[in-house]
């Protein structure tokens, strides 16, 4: 009888990989760094495989008590053949076939989405924003990521790569983007532009988003300034997304969202200032609460959700 699934977090900076038991209660988890493996794309996806397994040998686990294995990917992916069509913050991984590979060296049902998918199901299903149906979800961290849950179903668009809110473009001709556009949100945004700011305008060389952090929260006015500005333009372009879909709230996940408080207050007066009354008084805006292990529950039920799927879909038959 299946027992566990398989979890897996590719990010930017980190990869993590959980074992989560069918009560989606997540049994162990390890993690590595994905920069060790920047442009070796398959000698990261071998390392993924070897972690895997000593995962299972560790904790005692068959491969007959493993329903399946659910990977995020940080960029668009071809949902239903199980391909990246490639990650904007990771080189080479362009047309990916990962479903067919991990496949082959794991010998189990292996299902592929987007990060940020994954976690806004977890936040739909179990997290913040459960018991609504239509809500935004965003990461902020390496990259910035959105979801979105429209008449209670996650919506994945005609080529599944809906959602992309961190490139959403806020000026015509602003700082080029990994994705290959311009001024996008993400480009403001994104870990390392905070940083850069802070490097520049705090003038420490060794600032972290930690150091950051407790310095806003002390009061100082110029790491004050650098977040309500990066608020500022996260809701601005959430602006565009509640006047477009009407949300009834948009949950914030990733890094940056454990600045503080007002970061959250600062997004939702933006959005109160220039979206139309009526979208920018229903919406509300709140923290994720699954915190770093929302992509690994998403992972897990994207697993339930599809083999269950396919199986009532036999009986029915």
């Amino acid at each position: 009888m299946f027992k566990y699934i398989i979890s897996i977090d590719l990010g930017g900076t980190n990869t993590r990989i959980a074992l989560i038991d069918y009560a989606l209660r997540i049994k162990d988890k390890i993690s590595f760094s994905t920069k060790d493996f920047f442009s070796k794309r398959n000698r990261l996806i071998s390392e993924i495989v070897v972690r895997i397994f000593t995962l299972l040998e560790k904790n005692h686990i068959r491969k007959r008590q493993i329903l399946g294995v659910g990977i995020g990917v940080p960029g668009p992916v071809d949902f239903l053949r199980g391909k990246v069509y490639y990650l904007p913050n990771i080189p080479h991984w362009q047309n990916t076939a990962i479903r067919d590979i991990l496949e082959e060296k794991l010998h189990f049902k292996v299902f592929v989405d987007n990060d940020v998918n994954l976690m806004t199901l977890a936040e739909f299903k179990l997290g913040a924003a459960k018991n609504t149906r239509n809500a935004v979800c965003l990461t902020l961290g390496t990259g910035v990521g959105g979801g979105l849950i429209l008449e209670g179903e996650l919506f994945r668009g005609a080529s599944f790569c809906a959602g992309e809110i961190g490139h959403i473009p806020l000026s015509i001709s602003g700082p080029k983007c990994n994705c290959g556009g311009r001024g996008c949100l993400e480009r403001y945004v994104g870990n390392r532009y905070i940083l850069s700011e802070a490097r520049k305008k705090l003038k420490m060389e060794n600032i972290n988003l930690v150091k950051l952090s407790e310095l806003s929260e002390n009061g100082n006015r110029v790491a004050l300034k650098i977040y309500n500005d990066f608020a500022e333009k996260i809701g601005i372009a959430l602006t565009g997304v509640v006047n477009l879909i009407n949300p009834e709230i948009i949950v914030i996940g990733g890094g940056l969202s454990f600045a503080g408080d007002f970061i959250f207050k600062k997004v939702k007066e933006t959005i109160d200032k220039r979206a139309m009354p009526i979208q920018a008084k229903l919406v509300r805006v709140k923290k994720a609460i699954l915190g770093k292990d929302a992509g690994l529950i998403g992972a897990a039920l994207l697993v339930k959700d599809n083999l269950s799927y396919r199986r009532n879909k036999k009986l029915r038959r």
